[in-house]
């Protein structure tokens, strides 16, 4: 009888003109039953006749309410608060409809069906309550054949309209495995209180009594909360053995869709990154309206963020452009499917190509240049400086030439907190990157802005440790760590993006703009906190072993030189480096002459000339260290 039941409700084997077929036979006999509750006694005084014409009346009324407001087309085992709410609104119509009929009918003596108004309230409210009553029977039929033996206790922390969207999702999806016990609030006023029938404890009281309900997770679904907050949250479940998961943000569901696989387990960004940041939309939407905007590099981590980030304002056009075909292919796919009437068209060009890059610019005439194309491996272009001058250099030089010849009005420029006293290659290709364009950004009779960003590591970028360490935990580790005392400054990639487009439209031309990343965090304390994120333990399940510095790697990161100071914008996270200016023709010929010389020179002859360029450029660990112990010897 279950798997029957089951087959007919999974199959939707029920048509929704049979659907309405028992809203109108309840109709019809909620009408009966009125018509007698009414009359009583006296119902033999009416004949037969006047029952029927006023039944048929009635019916045809409220079946014409019910195709027009489609009341019997939805799925009734999922009928929710908005299936409920429409056939009210369908009641009430045709009710009122009959309701101001007969008003009509006594005040102008009409010869029409008269019905009692008392039998029209008396029947308004039974078909309410018996429509409402079968549909609520069918779900909750459904949900008993469905629901799973076995399944998880949780704990939902927070009592407010996030945990509330939480437990429709769980309730509403009958594959899920939960087993919500209660909610878990500190605000006082909520304490005690009942929620979806569950209670309603602190936070102190979980803690205490979770062993005892056997709480196996909990679930994060607060609209704002701060990230010392969820650190706090995340080492008493740690502490406790419990698994914590989080219930993302409206925004930041997938595809807009709530439902229980939107929970998804805690991720290191959530710990480290840092609260809400508060953007100026206002200035940003100005500033973006209608423009059509260049991104180089969109395949990448920042590059593909900050094409997201555009996407949410009323650009005309964005023009993603990478050189990595597969990437810029999955980028393409996931807004063809998130995004299906974006704005945007896919590039695969090289930006160090002249003629290529000559003829987007030509083509697409932007308004804005987002730069992000670069090499970033500090490894790989201590190994290979050839391509860090050839991309990083020559790609930033080339458009913002061409920025510059087709009156491109702002060009945004991705820079890193490497490029602050550089100790290799990749860093010192940033920075001479950041010396041209502020030179550049010098000159008399230019139309473009020029802005340059810099910031640290962006947690979850590729190549960054932690996708690293989250592959190795999966393979059983060992985790490695180049060094126990190394540290980074870290953000997430969204907050990074959108720190990038408020500085975009805060600045006039020529600045600077670095980023607040914090407080600096251990790797090693990193590496700790994913492996207990995981539910292991350091040392027995998962090892740390230490490889050593890499080349060209510094053991802590700076944000700002120290001749350098900083200047206050109106946003608390964004500052102004005031950095030495350069004239630009002396930078111009340089930056010529480096790049004509890969075609000429070793290694060690390029790296010599980027040491003239940017002078505190002193390598650590690397094969280039030699250089600058000839450049001493020579001064002395």
């Amino acid at each position: 009888m279950k798997s029957l039941l089951l087959k007919v409700f999974n199959g939707r084997i029920v048509s929704p003109w049979l659907i309405l077929l028992i809203d109108l036979s309840i109709v019809a006999n909620a009408f009966i039953i009125s018509y007698i509750v009414r009359l009583n006694v006296l119902l033999s005084s009416y004949s037969v006749s006047d029952l029927t014409l006023s039944s048929l009346w009635v019916l045809l009324i409220y079946l014409l309410s019910f195709l027009i407001y489609g009341s019997f087309k939805g799925i009734i085992r999922h009928s929710s608060y908005n299936e409920f709410k429409i056939m009210i609104i369908t009641s009430l119509s045709a009710f009122s409809f009959l309701f101001g009929l007969n008003y009509i009918i006594e005040y102008f003596n009409l010869n029409w069906i008269y019905i009692s108004q008392l039998v029209l309230i008396m029947h308004f409210s039974l078909t309410v309550i018996l429509t409402i009553g079968f549909r609520m029977i069918v779900k909750e039929m459904y949900g008993f054949l469905t629901k799973k033996q076995a399944f998880d206790n949780v704990l939902i922390y927070g009592a407010g309209d996030m945990a509330q969207i939480t437990m429709e999702a769980i309730k509403n999806d009958k594959e899920n495995h939960y087993n919500v016990l209660g909610f878990i609030d500190d605000k006082v006023s909520k304490i005690g209180i009942q929620v979806n029938s569950c209670p309603v404890i602190s936070w102190k009281k979980a803690l205490e009594t979770g062993k005892s309900r056997n709480v196996q997770i909990i679930i994060l679904a607060v609209r704002n909360i701060s990230v010392q907050k969820k650190h706090e949250i995340s080492q008493a479940c740690i502490d406790n053995g419990w698994k914590l998961k989080v219930m993302p943000s409206v925004q930041n569901w997938v595809n807009g869709i709530s439902n229980e696989k939107q929970i998804r387990d805690i991720q290191i960004d959530d710990i480290l990154g840092r609260d809400e940041i508060q953007l100026n939309l206002g200035k940003i939407m100005v500033g973006l309206d209608g423009k059509v905007i260049l991104v180089t590099g969109a395949a990448g981590s920042i590059g593909s963020e900050i094409v997201r980030q555009l996407l949410r304002f009323s650009v005309q056009k964005i023009i993603m452009l990478d050189i990595a075909e597969s990437a810029l292919y999955d980028l393409q796919q996931e807004l063809i499917l998130s995004h299906s009437d974006a704005p945007f068209d896919v590039v695969l060009a090289d930006v160090t190509n002249r003629k290529r890059i000559e003829d987007i610019f030509q083509l697409y005439k932007p308004d804005i240049v987002f730069n992000a194309a670069a090499y970033k491996h500090v490894p790989l272009m201590e190994t290979y400086p050839y391509e860090a001058i050839r991309v990083n250099i020559g790609g930033a030089k080339l458009l913002a030439d061409l920025a510059v010849k087709h009156k491109v009005q702002k060009f945004v420029m991705i820079s890193t907190d490497k490029a602050v006293n550089p100790t290799n290659v990749m860093g010192t290709s940033k920075r001479i990157c950041e010396i041209y364009i502020q030179a550049l950004s010098q000159l008399k009779n230019i139309e473009t802005a020029f802005i340059t960003t810099r910031f640290g590591n962006v947690l979850g970028s590729n190549g960054s440790v932690v996708p690293l360490f989250k592959k190795q935990i999966a393979q059983g580790g060992p985790i490695t760590v180049t060094h126990k005392d190394i540290t980074r400054y870290f953000m997430t990639i969204p907050e990074a993006c959108q720190l990038v487009l408020e500085a975009g439209f805060m600045g006039e031309g020529g600045e600077i703009f670095l980023f607040d990343m914090g407080e600096p965090v251990k790797i090693v304390d990193l590496a700790t906190e994913m492996i207990r994120l995981s539910g292991l333990k350091v040392d027995e399940d998962i090892k740390i072993t230490y490889t050593g510095l890499r080349p060209g790697e510094k053991l802590y990161e700076e944000l700002l030189a120290s001749k350098e100071n900083t200047l206050p914008t109106h946003h608390d996270k964004i500052m102004i480096g005031k950095v030495r200016k350069h004239d630009y023709d002396t930078v111009n010929k340089k930056v010529k002459e480096l790049l004509f010389a890969l075609q000429i020179e070793n290694n060690n002859l390029l790296v010599s000339r980027m040491k003239e360029l940017v002078p505190e450029y002193i390598s650590q660990n690397s094969e280039f260290s030699k250089l600058d112990k000839q450049l001493e010897s020579s001064e002395l």
